[in-house]
């Protein structure tokens, strides 16, 4: 059993065993809010929309959105269309035929906050998008793989960034995974790059999300005036894929896997 409340050296909090399952409740409810989106993208749809469905999906669970209200955001998700890197803030603007997005959304159950993005097209998905969607989300799972006990935060940036760089592609800097529990973002910063052996250790009962940005360019971005879209550079095409994990004696439980194996676009 881990005790209540301690803290790494690194100050990242150990969460008790039976934690877990709060944590589960609340990714479970993230991950079928965004199965049940996924029938509404479509060409012509707008992210408003889009985003009108989840603040009401969350709302029907009699669950609250961690995203409205914080930092003065007034959205329940935020929608990354195409070269937008993350943090896309949705709009009345229509979804073309082909466009990829990434939709995030955060849900707060029981005081527990369930974090999750994941890709999605609208109309048909070309070879160069479909390919840097798939590389994104196995360099996820690649990285959930390597967060087990004994590990280090570098390991889980190493697996990631070398099976992405190993593609030719390339891996967002500016952003990165963080810990969460009863708050929204709390310590470990979860890069997506680094060298093995490197970062504080991983230990049972630490929660976190990995969730990667990987771009078909390079991976330089900058942030729009809004002072929350950040877009890719070089205007080259951005996916990410999120799960929210935490670790146990034989590795990472995932909580936010999809109810309805949509979590990768291709399910059909």
């Amino acid at each position: 059993m881990i005790g209540k409340g301690t803290q790494t050296r690194d100050g990242i909090r150990l969460y008790q065993d039976v934690d877990f399952a709060g944590m589960h409740v609340a990714g479970a409810l993230a991950a079928r809010i965004l199965d049940e989106i996924a029938e509404h993208v479509f060409p012509g749809q707008t992210t408003a929309e889009l985003d009108r469905l989840i603040e009401e999906k969350v709302d029907a669970a009699g669950a609250k959105s961690a995203t409205i209200g914080y930092r003065g955001y007034q959205h329940a998700s935020c929608i990354s269309i195409n070269h937008v890197v993350c943090h896309g803030i949705p709009s009345d603007k229509k979804l073309k035929d082909g466009d990829i997005l990434n939709i995030d959304v955060t849900v707060i159950v029981d005081g527990w906050f369930g974090d999750t993005s994941r890709m999605y097209v609208a109309g048909k998905l070309n070879r160069k998008a479909e390919r840097l969607i798939q590389i994104t989300h196995d360099a996820l799972m690649l990285g959930i793989e390597a967060a087990k006990p004994g590990n280090t935060f570098g390991d889980i940036g190493h697996a990631i960034q070398s099976y992405v760089e190993g593609h030719r592609m390339s891996v967002v800097r500016d952003f990165c995974g963080h810990g969460l529990g009863r708050v929204f973002h709390a310590p470990p910063n979860v890069l997506h790059y680094g060298r093995p052996g490197t970062g504080p250790r991983l230990e049972e009962g630490m929660f976190f999300t990995i969730e990667p940005m990987v771009n078909l360019g390079r991976p330089e971005t900058k942030v729009l005036a809004d002072d929350w879209t950040a877009v890719t550079r070089d205007k080259s095409l951005s996916a990410q894929f999120e799960h929210s994990i935490g670790i146990k004696a034989d590795g990472a439980e995932i909580f936010t896997l999809s109810p309805a194996g949509k979590f990768h676009p291709t399910y059909s």
